[in-house]
């Protein structure tokens, strides 16, 4: 990384940097460094003050926006059986997360998704828009209900069984994102979750592909990743967790060497990169310079809902700095981390210096 990049670098992670503090950091005088932020002023990558960057990252989330219905049960889940619970009701759906924890790590993000015209909805449009979310391009559709996703929560936090009401989704047709391809063209890349129908997809992929623009896809799960087309050409990152794999590889993962066979078939379907979430057991990265296993960063857990966007928002923000797969992948585990620690399916902690202390800390011990 050269000096002007190692300066926008710190300036990201702290606006309000001394150039005194910028010269120590990157090894720099203090009037070098003086002369970096005049050049990068002059250019329009820095402007006003406290460093404040030009807008220059942006990207397209597109999938799904639902509300989420969580019961925390009192106690040890017995099926079949009334259980005593705590219900709680937050603004959730993979897409609509992703773009949220994106644009709390600096990046301007815009939500292309579909809702019904109703309570939900709106709480949706207002809350995602509050978090600095582009929300313009959603479609309300007005005899639709929008999507729900409820799950029941043991007392560590797993998932018992969920529920999903997803059906608003099935309205949307290629053509209707072939009105909003002026905007999509505009964007630096485009992250998609698997909620929306076959068809949409394959014309994503597709028109991404032609346009060569990075796209990013979380397969969402097993059911869901069976919409992918058999040639994935194009796609920059796939996000699968160990049972997606195993399906669009077909083959068995048993072991961490199993995931590296798994990466290189999916690879063959036109996949650059590939990583593998394997839950308690961290994640496996895969790409034509690199591949590894990364163990979880340890934490308390109090829900697990959300960590799995979490750990794409994270990851894809590294991608989008510009950093190895590698530091992407332990920027995502440290976004994960926090995300587990809260009952929120977007952590408040989530914060671009947040992140990178933690993969530092986790590094030194």
């Amino acid at each position: 990384m050269d000096k002007e990049q190692q300066i926008l670098h710190h300036i990201k992670m702290n606006p309000y940097i001394s150039q005194q503090d910028l010269s120590q950091k990157v090894g720099l005088s203090r009037p070098a460094v003086a002369n970096y932020i005049a050049n990068l002023t002059r250019t329009g990558v820095i402007k006003g003050r406290g460093y404040i960057l030009r807008e220059e990252s942006s990207i397209i989330c597109i999938g799904g926006a639902n509300i989420d219905r969580k019961a925390r049960s009192d106690q040890k889940v017995r099926l079949y059986s009334s259980n005593p619970v705590k219900m709680a009701e937050v603004c959730g759906g993979v897409a609509r997360n992703f773009a949220e924890n994106i644009s709390r790590l600096g990046l301007n993000a815009s939500l292309i998704t579909c809702i019904g015209d109703d309570r939900e909805g709106n709480w949706i449009l207002e809350e995602t828009k509050s978090q600095g979310v582009d929300v313009s391009q959603v479609w309300v559709l007005p005899t639709e209900r929008t999507g729900t996703f409820t799950t029941l929560l043991d007392l560590d936090g797993e998932s018992i069984v969920s529920m999903a009401d997803m059906n608003i989704y099935e309205k949307l047709t290629p053509s209707m994102f072939e009105e909003k391809w002026s905007h999509i063209a505009a964007s630096k890349a485009v992250y998609l979750d698997t909620n929306i129908p076959k068809d949409c997809i394959s014309y994503l992929i597709n028109r991404c592909n032609d346009e060569c623009i990075p796209l990013y896809i979380d397969t969402v799960s097993s059911a869901k990743a069976k919409k992918l087309p058999i040639r994935l050409d194009g796609v920059e990152l796939l996000l699968p967790n160990k049972d997606e794999a195993e399906m669009l590889a077909e083959t068995k993962i048993d072991s961490i060497n199993d995931c590296q066979t798994a990466c290189e078939k999916i690879s063959q379907l036109g996949v650059k990169n590939v990583i593998i979430t394997l839950g308690d057991h961290g994640v496996y990265y895969f790409s034509p310079e690199e591949s590894g296993h990364l163990p979880p960063i340890q934490t308390d857990i109090v829900d697990v809902t959300g960590a799995g966007e979490a750990f794409a928002s994270c990851t894809i923000y590294g991608i989008m700095n510009n950093e190895p797969l590698v530091r992407a992948c332990q920027l995502g585990l440290a976004g994960a981390a926090l995300t587990l620690q809260s009952e929120k399916s977007i952590s408040p902690m989530l914060k671009p210096e947040r992140i990178h202390e933690l993969v530092e800390e986790y590094a030194s011990q």
